[in-house]
């Protein structure tokens, strides 16, 4: 405890900067998995967490990534009836996921008929950082903590998809209009007016700027700067190559009922292909050696963390 003259002379909050979350895991009921069809993906389970704490050991990465609490918590979804935290990687099945934690708090009564903007402008969810310090202590430490992931690039390049090539009024006019008028030579007075038309190639540009002309977006910031792997330590740790598998292992896991299962579609832009390794190839090749090679380099930690492998 600081000395009240302490505390009142600091900023709200900043006694809280480079605090070191507990190490103990959640002990998950697996009762189920032994001699069973759950056997493999247990196993699976097992070796991606073994992998990040061997990481984050090995990177001594919890002195890089020191940081508030209430922002360390920020991107964590709270599930109270079944004592579940989720932080939110966007393009790795977050849509589908709220849908799933609606139902699990009884929110809604199948994850069939909740829309879009439902899922996401609805504020039907509640974020850990809404709550008081001890209540996202008492959280952190009682609840099952997981977090789904996606291959970086794979994530990037739909995110750019979904946000740039479909009309969108919000990313158009806000990060459109800034990246065409800083990077698009000559460009014409419409596409300045209303931000559409983006390539991929200059929204790379503005990716590995560091005067960017509008900042980062949750939608391609790196996993490690979202949820925060080598502070937070998830008890789970989903694949989006994986989703459906992992997913209805995961419900099992925390006691959902057994008719709960993980949805299949995709929330929107249903007619397109998803984006593949092959799709991303074809991205990539817009850009020079040098820029593939930066924006790995931008996704470096992502990769390392969670074992996947360079483009």
């Amino acid at each position: 405890r600081l000395p009240e003259q302490q505390k009142a002379s600091e900023s709200p909050l900043s006694w809280l900067r480079g605090v070191y979350l507990p190490p103990a895991l959640h002990p998950l009921n697996k009762t189920f998995v032994k001699g069973g069809e759950w056997q493999d993906i247990d196993s699976t389970q097992e070796k991606r967490r073994a992998f990040l704490q061997d990481f984050c050991q090995k990177y001594n990465s919890r002195k890089k990534l020191q940081t508030h609490l209430v922002h360390l918590v920020s991107r964590i979804y709270v599930e109270d009836r079944h004592k579940v935290l989720y932080c939110e990687v966007p393009k790795a099945g977050c849509s589908n996921w709220k849908r799933v934690l609606m139902v699990l708090s009884g929110l809604a009564a199948s994850v069939n008929n909740i829309s879009h903007d439902d899922v996401h402008y609805g504020k039907h969810l509640r974020k850990l950082d809404s709550y008081d310090l001890k209540g996202i202590y008492t959280r952190l430490n009682m609840y099952t903590k997981f977090i789904f992931v996606r291959d970086p690039m794979e994530r990037l390049v739909s995110a750019f998809r979904d946000k740039f090539e479909h009309p969108n009024s919000y990313y158009h006019p806000v990060f459109g209009k800034a990246i065409i008028k800083k990077y698009r030579h000559n460009a014409d007075a419409e596409a300045l007016k209303t931000g559409s038309g983006v390539k991929f190639k200059e929204f790379i540009q503005y990716l590995l700027d560091s005067h960017r002309p509008v900042g980062m977006d949750i939608h391609w910031e790196q996993v490690s700067k979202l949820c925060y792997p080598c502070l937070i330590n998830y008890d789970f740790i989903g694949k989006f190559e994986t989703l459906e598998e992992d997913a209805n292992f995961f419900l099992q896991l925390v006691g959902a009922p057994a008719s709960l299962k993980f949805p299949k579609f995709k929330d929107r832009h249903s007619s397109d292909e998803r984006t593949s390794t092959e799709v991303v190839r074809q991205y990539l090749k817009e850009l020079s050696k040098e820029e593939r090679q930066l924006t790995y380099d931008f996704y470096y930690l992502d990769y390392l963390m969670f074992n996947y492998t360079s483009p």
